[in-house]
């Protein structure tokens, strides 16, 4: 039988996007478009071409438009009904299912639907500090923390009990700073957030 130990790791990457975009006027965020796709779509490209194979992606708001309009082949998607109860639901749900799949997952890569900001660049450095089930990693912007963000499989149970409301992983990344290794990303990538009017002007037209 192959074990974690004989065979390479798998580090699979975890979309949060879920959010309703409240302060958007209820434009759920998956769904906006950048460079002639929706976020979801790009978020998960970013991922592949970072070098994860095995993507999950948590929806919620507009579930079903998501399923229609954005291309997401391959991926598992995960609905979370639970999802205006904040960003923590969404992280219990998709660690939840990265536990259970049956490919072996050994770590997962978070990344934020709302930060296209953030390219593969930085996603392949945060994936490259994986070293064990234990790791974990964040990229760091000017030497705050940010995302994407590694969490090795032995931190998920921690990490979904401590993820509450709008928080999530944040007081559990709080409590074991000492054990994460930061990944400067300041050179490659923004972590700025689609969240008013205002930031949509971030977001590129078709190229």
């Amino acid at each position: 039988m192959t074990t974690a130990h004989d065979r390479n790791p798998v580090v699979a990457g975890l979309v949060l996007a879920a959010g309703g975009g409240r302060r958007l006027g209820g434009r759920p965020k998956a769904l906006l478009s950048h460079r002639g796709r929706p976020l979801v779509e790009y978020a998960v490209g970013v991922l592949r071409a970072a070098g994860c194979e095995v993507v999950h992606v948590v929806i919620g708001a507009s579930a079903d438009a998501v399923r229609e309009r954005a291309d997401l082949a391959g991926c598992v998607l995960v609905e979370n009904p639970d999802w205006a109860q904040g960003m923590g639901s969404s992280l219990r749900a998709g660690l939840l299912s990265l536990a259970a799949d049956p490919r072996g997952v050994d770590a997962a890569l978070v990344l934020l639907v709302d930060q296209p900001g953030i390219g593969a660049e930085a996603v392949a450095r945060v994936r490259a500090a994986y070293g064990s089930r234990d790791s974990l990693a964040a990229a760091s912007y000017g030497g705050e923390r940010g995302h994407p963000v590694l969490f090795g499989a032995g931190h998920w149970a921690g990490i979904a009990e401590a993820a509450v409301g709008d928080r999530g992983a944040r007081d559990y990344l709080a409590a074991h700073r000492d054990a994460i290794t930061p990944v400067d990303c300041s050179d490659v990538a923004e972590p700025y957030d689609i969240d008013t009017e205002a930031d949509l002007a971030h977001l590129e037209g078709p190229a």
